[in-house]
């Protein structure tokens, strides 16, 4: 359940449906144990972070990014294949209103 919820987020976040691809982190994160929660929380805010973007919300935008960014430091460089690390770094990079292309690296 974890790994196909995990697996469906990452195809929906880099094909860009950010709304469907944090109802999948949900899921793997519902699932998941206590010690990884904050780790699927985090993709969730990463993902709504984008999407309120795209919706012109600023302040959603900043506030997801700033939740992702607290949630996922633990998890750095690597967790369950995904580049967190490098996820943590367009996080940081990231503005509203001129948002990169989303790029999440897993194996």
């Amino acid at each position: 359940m974890i790994e196909k919820s995990l697996a469906d987020g990452l195809k929906l976040a880099r094909a860009g449906r950010y709304f469907e691809a944090h109802e999948a982190f949900e899921d793997a994160w519902r699932a998941a144990p206590l010690d990884e929660r904050d780790f699927f929380q985090g993709l969730v805010h990463v993902v709504v972070a984008w999407y309120q973007d795209g919706r012109g919300n600023d302040t959603g935008c900043s506030r997801q990014l700033e939740k992702a960014a607290r949630r996922l430091a633990a998890y750095a460089p690597r967790h369950r294949g995904v580049d967190v690390a490098s996820l943590l770094a367009q996080v940081a990079r990231a503005r509203p209103g001129a948002m990169p292309e989303l790029e999440i690296v897993s194996e």
